[in-house]
């Protein structure tokens, strides 16, 4: 038997041991996905195992070689962990592999049909509950039973939580027994004193607990993450949704106009927007090079010239070679061409030109798209840097906000009479 002193620490430290694997374990992602994912493989539920049963099992051996370093065997807890995780069958192989260096150096042959039973018990329990009441069990006993008793003053009914903490603490009471009538054949903490020996009984829980509460801490982290970028996806998604028939209607626009009085090119205006169409129904990346994104455009272009002419709409294009297989937002650009076009030259009689640049300055992307039009009016008039205009540019405004954040820049400055130059500036990252 143990003295007094040595078991306090030993519980102690046992608490420390249990927190650091369960923190050092937690930064793995690889250990992240296999223990939260919601269907394992026999390969993944192998290597998630591994993650447990190296450590601990080098924990057990250092506890039957090292005199008085008796924390580093956390066997019992684990299994009745991994029962409840798991199921009894890994807990078994477990309870096999983690018993095996008490029996090869101490001669504990107990131990190994001991910790297959908490195994088979705690994962009968785990298979019979809900996951969400095991992930929430807490180890702060007094707080349970507060909570227990508070819940069923108002609305009586059976909790799983306190069965959970009576069953641990239940074999592990077991455990000090066993343990007690063969001293050499299966290891526990055992006192005289009734008050260390309760300290006992009720540590292994906490250390179970523990170990849950960092895990579930960092689940529900990762499951907020989740749904902040399902919730960023959903918005991108309706921004890209509001954009498509902004320039359907538009483009119809433009097509009404010629029917009656230049039918070929409005059927060549047609046969186009058929070309975008088909762009645009095709499940598409949010990302796509700036290449592509140029190739979308210049058949947005080519519609906006024949219903202009050639003479009132000019296009001059100053691309970096090197900006071309850089990643940008699809739909980027049609929307800016067009406010130039609509809000820029439409009003002037004569048209003007549309001049779209792109470079590169140091790890950003600097993509700009002016016009030579009317500019945006204001009074008194004068340089002015303001956040768009129409549903279009405001669009592209959020869809950054969505994607890059503080990251993004969106720039507009217009001379009323001179034109207006939009700015974009993005991370430079290529596919």
């Amino acid at each position: 038997m143990a003295d007094d002193k040595l078991i306090l620490i030993t519980l102690l430290v046992k608490l420390g041991v249990a927190a650091s694997v369960a923190s050092a374990l937690a930064r793995s992602r690889a250990f992240q996905r296999l223990l939260f994912a919601e269907h394992r493989r026999p390969r993944q539920t192998v290597s998630l195992l591994a993650f447990f049963l190296i450590p601990l099992t080098l924990g057990v051996w250092v506890r039957t070689t090292v005199p008085n370093f008796l924390a580093a065997d956390i066997s019992f807890e684990t299994v009745t962990m991994l029962g409840l995780l798991l199921g009894p069958g890994w807990a078994v192989v477990s309870a096999v592999v983690l018993s095996l260096p008490a029996v090869l150096v101490k001669h504990e042959y107990l131990s190994t049909p001991f910790l297959c039973a908490v195994g088979l018990i705690a994962g009968l329990f785990g298979a019979w509950v809900e996951k969400e009441e095991i992930w929430s069990f807490t180890p702060f006993v007094d707080l349970s039973l507060y909570r227990w008793v508070r819940r069923n003053l108002r609305q009586p009914k059976f909790d799983r939580q306190i069965l959970l903490l009576v069953l641990i603490t239940g074999m592990e009471v077991a455990h000090v027994w066993l343990s007690s009538e063969y001293p050499h054949r299966l290891f526990a903490l055992d006192s005289d004193a009734v008050w260390l020996q309760v300290l006992v009984w009720l540590c292994a829980p906490v250390v179970v607990g523990i170990m849950l509460k960092v895990w579930n801490a960092l689940r529900i982290e990762l499951k907020l993450e989740e749904q902040k970028r399902l919730v960023l996806e959903a918005r991108l998604d309706a921004l890209q949704r509001q954009i498509n028939p902004h320039f359907l209607f538009n483009t119809l626009n433009s097509i009404g106009s010629l029917v009656r009085f230049r039918p070929d090119l409005a059927r060549e205006m047609i046969v186009k927007l058929a070309n975008l169409l088909r762009a645009l129904l095709k499940d598409h990346d949010t990302y796509v090079p700036l290449r592509d994104e140029m190739r979308f455009t210049d058949d947005y272009l080519d519609i906006e010239v024949v219903r202009f002419g050639v003479e009132k709409l000019r296009v001059v294009k100053e691309l970096d070679p090197r900006t071309l297989d850089v990643l940008v937002p699809s739909i980027l650009l049609q929307p800016l061409i067009e406010n130039s076009i609509k809000h820029g030259l439409e009003p002037r009689i004569h048209g003007g030109t549309v001049t779209i640049r792109s470079r590169m300055d140091g790890d950003s992307l600097i993509v700009e798209v002016e016009d030579d039009g009317v500019g945006i009016v204001v009074k008194p008039p004068s340089a002015l840097s303001r956040e768009g205009n129409g549903i279009g540019m405001k669009n592209v405004q959020e869809r950054l906000e969505v994607l890059y954040g503080a990251r993004a820049r969106f720039k507009v400055v217009s001379r009323p009479g001179r034109g207006t130059l939009v700015s974009i500036e993005i991370p430079a990252e290529v596919e």
